[in-house]
């Protein structure tokens, strides 16, 4: 017996040994809030889609980091002429597309030159004007030579917008993306998921995911739900910050506030009466209370803004004091405006929590001195053709969260309808400008006009609480940039 009991004990051990650990877990389930009208950065201004691609599946020769760094991606370096003009990048070797077709410097070409043709659907088009020509002299190198200095152009370069796609597969890339990133595209489900999984020939280091699975889940108490019963393992961004504390006493989460690029703001038709009228807007912008949106639709979390730029930045200048909430102010700007008695509006409002919840407030604030606001709630597609395509609104409420984008009120046709040649010439001297401290300077120039404006509402730097599963890692805790990069993410265990 005891023979055996040495046999048994020695079986046991050598067993124990030879047994592997509990693997970590190689897939993952983030929640969306807003389901992408397609999948093609390219093609299209919502968040949502560069929230499930950007660095996934697709790749550009520049990347964001989760810093707001330029850092290399299909292109491993470049060099930049004395005078600024000429750009020469040096690509990555053994670069595929999930098809695998070979990724060279044409398909760069092909993409730029695509992105800057008159028909071009880039929702950033103005990203790539500065650029003169694009040429391909062999297939490891690029060579682009602008118009004129571009300060930030290899910034540009690492936006959702300028990821490189093959000619073949452009055209299906909305619904079938081909990319070159580390994952590949699976399956999209309308309504319900995308699923992407682990590209095996990537070029670059691969991921430790095997499969990313995005769960559509637009309703806060829904998201709250799915989060506590461990069917979704992450949101990168939280729908429903009343259920924070809840999630912060709970170990088996960690929960995140970070910043993001999301200006949220009271968007208004600059072009079409009566917000063509300056007095009419001032009006709006003393009829805000800031503080009370914050509270009552975010639950605190979240900075005022007096212009379109973020608090983070260092050339931010506070601006809510242009027009500070003064209500008495504001009947009095709308009867010098001949609306003594006010008028009546529509206010669009697209799913996020931040519009619907924060509309409710911004129509009674607006009440209170006479403007009276007919909410009519839109699903996104809606939104993106009725009020950013067709500019069939009056005001809506919606978080712009690229990264410094105060340059889109210089475009001719953006749905603000906003012009000024004054704030266009600051623009322009800012693309021309390198120095940073002048860039500064223009920067604050820029917000200051369009404050004095009013040209929206400009309401709070949308913060970004993130909860998730706290066996993982890797999840970015800000947004300098619309993603939710998966390249790095783990589980510990």
């Amino acid at each position: 017996m005891k023979r055996f009991g040495l046999f048994a004990a020695l079986a046991f051990a050598v067993a124990a040994v030879s047994t592997p650990a509990h693997a970590a877990r190689t897939d993952l389930t983030m929640g969306l809030v807003l389901e992408p009208p397609h999948l093609d950065p390219t093609a299209g201004a919502a968040a949502a889609i560069d929230e499930v691609v950007y660095a996934n599946v697709f790749e550009g020769l520049t990347r964001i980091d989760r810093n707001g760094e330029v850092k290399p991606a299909l292109a491993k370096s470049w060099t930049i002429s004395e005078d600024g003009l000429t750009y020469t990048f040096a690509l990555n070797d053994g670069v595929k597309f999930h098809d695998g077709s070979d990724m060279t410097a044409e398909d760069v070409k092909f993409t730029l030159d695509r992105a800057m043709a008159e028909d071009s659907t880039n929702a950033q088009k103005a990203l790539f004007e500065p650029i003169e020509m694009v040429e391909a002299p062999d297939p490891k190198t690029v060579v682009i030579t602008l118009k004129r200095p571009t300060g930030h152009f290899l910034f540009n370069l690492g936006w959702g917008d300028a990821v490189i796609v093959a000619p073949e597969t452009a055209d299906t890339n909305k619904e079938q993306p081909v990319g070159t990133g580390p994952f590949k595209f699976v399956e999209w489900v309308p309504g319900d998921h995308i699923t992407i999984e682990k590209n095996p020939d990537y070029w670059g280091n691969p991921v430790a995911l095997d499969t990313a699975t995005f769960k559509i889940i637009p309703d806060p108490a829904a998201a709250t739900a799915a989060i506590l019963a461990e069917d979704v393992d992450a949101f990168a961004i939280f729908p429903a910050p009343e259920a924070l504390p809840q999630f912060e006493a709970d170990p088996r989460f960690t929960v995140v506030s970070g910043s993001t690029e999301g200006e949220t703001i009271l968007s208004t038709n600059n072009g079409k009466p009566p917000f063509d009228n300056l007095k009419v807007r001032q009006a709006i912008a003393h009829a805000i209370d800031r503080q009370a949106i914050i509270d009552g639709a975010m639950f605190g979390l979240g900075t005022p803004i007096g212009s379109h730029f973020a608090p983070h930045h260092p050339a931010y200048v506070d601006l809510t004091g242009t027009y500070p909430y003064d209500p008495e102010k504001a009947k009095a700007l709308l009867a010098e405006a001949g609306f003594p008695d006010g008028f009546e509006a529509t206010l669009k409002l697209p799913p996020p929590s931040y519009a619907r919840r924060g509309g409710e407030i911004i129509a009674d604030q607006l009440g209170k001195v006479g403007i009276k606001l007919e909410i009519i709630p839109v699903e996104w597609a809606q939104w993106l053709e009725q009020a950013f395509k067709g500019k069939d609104y009056d005001l809506t409420i919606v978080s712009h969260t690229e990264p410094m984008d105060i340059g889109i009120y210089a475009r001719p046709d953006y749905y603000f309808d906003y012009h000024n040649p004054k704030f266009n010439e600051v623009m322009d001297k800012l693309a021309a400008e390198t120095d940073t401290e002048k860039r500064y300077d223009l920067m604050r120039e820029a917000q200051k006009i369009l404050a004095d404006d009013a040209v929206n509402g400009f309401l709070f730097e949308l913060a970004k609480p993130g909860v998730w599963n706290a066996k993982l890692e890797g999840l970015w805790e800000n947004s300098p940039v619309q993603a939710n990069d998966l390249t790095e993410v783990r589980w510990t265990e």
